[in-house]
């Protein structure tokens, strides 16, 4: 089974049978059906079945995706599926890439943010739109925005850091500053380049000095890092921006939706509550590993 699948409230999946049970469920009441041909005289097909919703209704969802492709005979193959929640926030508006995995008709999305420092990769949901987009020969489309969002099976809960208004400002105004330097450098600008290197090192030379009485996570307000082998998940720590409980109207497992805010870059994210230590609330943090997926939305 995949991992990801008790993110969304299937914890309980006892074999195979069942699963295939579940997977043949989604192809037969799939709430969305998209389909295009991949240019090599095959339909390709995705279905795919929302099992819970936030409280708005018209929010974030959480479901699975079933994808494969349809013989000369209108027969269907399944090739893969995969756990999934749509997110409901704008998390960039910068370009993207899109790759081909080698194992399927999967793609990874890539796109370069400089508020995360790392080029962040993410699994694409969207793969369809897509591969019409390939096939209309109309790539790379330009006006595109991301949303991400992200599945996880263990994180914790963590307090803030008590910060006055005058903090918040002083930190706005130093990361409105570290964006228009970053660009700059981008560009080539030596000088920028310099400022930021000189600001790297007044940084790193502050916290050795206070890390020896101080704990890091009230040094470190947020952070997001590459986990493991696997290109597309991180580990972070960000700041709650909205929270609700919901349940998998099939297994009546209750599952957190948060909207997490790390390195400025706002997402949603959702855990299994058996999964989540501690009592997540707005303005606390959650600090985890997280399996990134994101949607292209492309211009109409």
């Amino acid at each position: 089974m995949h991992r990801y699948m008790r993110s969304i409230g299937f914890s309980k999946i006892a074999d195979k049978k069942e699963l295939q049970q579940l997977i043949t469920n989604v192809i037969i009441e799939g709430t969305q059906r998209s389909y295009t041909s991949n240019g090599e005289d095959t339909l390709l097909a995705e279905f795919c079945r929302d099992f819970a919703q936030d409280e708005n209704g018209a929010g974030s969802s959480i479901g699975i995706a079933v994808c494969g492709e349809f013989e000369s005979d209108d027969k269907f193959i399944y090739d893969y599926y995969f756990p999934y929640l749509r997110g409901t926030h704008i998390s960039s508006k910068e370009d993207v890439s899109v790759e081909r995995h080698a194992a399927q008709e999967s793609y990874a999305g890539v796109c370069d943010d400089i508020r995360l420092g790392v080029s962040l990769i993410f699994y694409l949901q969207n793969m369809i739109p897509y591969v019409k987009a390939k096939n209309s020969d109309i790539l790379p489309v330009r006006g595109t925005t991301l949303t991400l969002s992200a599945l996880s099976v263990k994180g914790n809960i963590m307090m803030p850091i008590n910060k006055s208004e005058k903090d918040l400002i002083r930190n706005k105004q130093v990361a409105m500053n570290r964006s228009q330097l970053l660009n700059a450098a981008r560009k080539g600008d030596e000088e920028a380049i310099e400022n930021l290197t000189l600001d790297d090192m007044d940084t790193y030379t502050a916290i050795s000095r206070r890390i020896q009485k101080e704990d890091v996570f009230s040094l470190v307000d947020t952070y997001f890092m590459p986990y493991g082998v696997e290109c597309d998940h991180y580990s972070i720590l960000g700041e709650i921006e909205e929270c609700s409980l919901i349940k998998n109207k099939l297994t009546e497992e209750e599952i957190y939706l948060l909207a997490i805010n790390c390195n400025d870059m706002v997402f949603d994210l959702c855990i299994n509550k058996e999964d989540l230590y501690g009592e997540p609330c707005i303005g606390r943090r959650f600090k985890g590993v997280i399996w990134m997926q994101g949607h292209i939305n492309f211009p109409d």
